[in-house]
């Protein structure tokens, strides 16, 4: 690629009957201008690019790190709610495990009530019946008493 010193210092052999020198000259005084215009721009243009470019691959990296990220965010989502779903299911396990404990230590004591009640309730029965028998028993011994005193009175 030509720069714009080449333009500048390009000299053409003179002929007899050759271009204007002057006209030549200035024409190629407004190419060199020109073209040191297009050149620089031209550099320019090649620095942004580059620093597009680099800016694209810094992108680009973060880019990767944050799909990286999104997939490690979604498996520990997908851990966690895993880690819930059986510890809840664990709690409520316990939970039931308690509740059948309890009931079952209720009914024992149900049982146990239920079996003390019946034994009071033949004591009370065998009480009755031996309270009963006892005032019978007085009941006979003091109309066996009244008797003999009425027997004796009469005598």
């Amino acid at each position: 690629m030509l720069t714009p010193l080449d333009i500048q210092n390009k000299e053409f052999n003179k002929g007899v009957r050759g271009y204007n020198i002057k006209e030549v000259e200035t024409f190629l005084d407004e190419i060199i201008v020109d073209y040191e215009r297009v050149h620089k721009e031209n550099i320019e243009l090649k620095d942004k690019m580059a620093s597009l470019n680099d800016k694209i691959k810094y992108y680009s990296s973060i880019e990767d790190t944050l799909q990286k990220t999104l997939v490690v965010a979604q498996k520990t989502a997908e851990e966690v709610n895993y880690n819930a779903k059986e510890k809840s299911d664990n709690i409520i396990e316990e939970a039931e495990r308690k509740s059948r404990e309890i009931i079952d230590k209720a009914n024992m004591e149900v049982m146990q009530i239920n079996k003390e009640y019946e034994e009071v309730k033949k004591e009370m029965i065998l009480f009755k019946m031996k309270f009963k028998t006892l005032l019978k028993s007085q009941l006979e011994m003091s109309e066996d008493l009244f008797s003999e005193e009425n027997t004796m009175i009469e005598q």
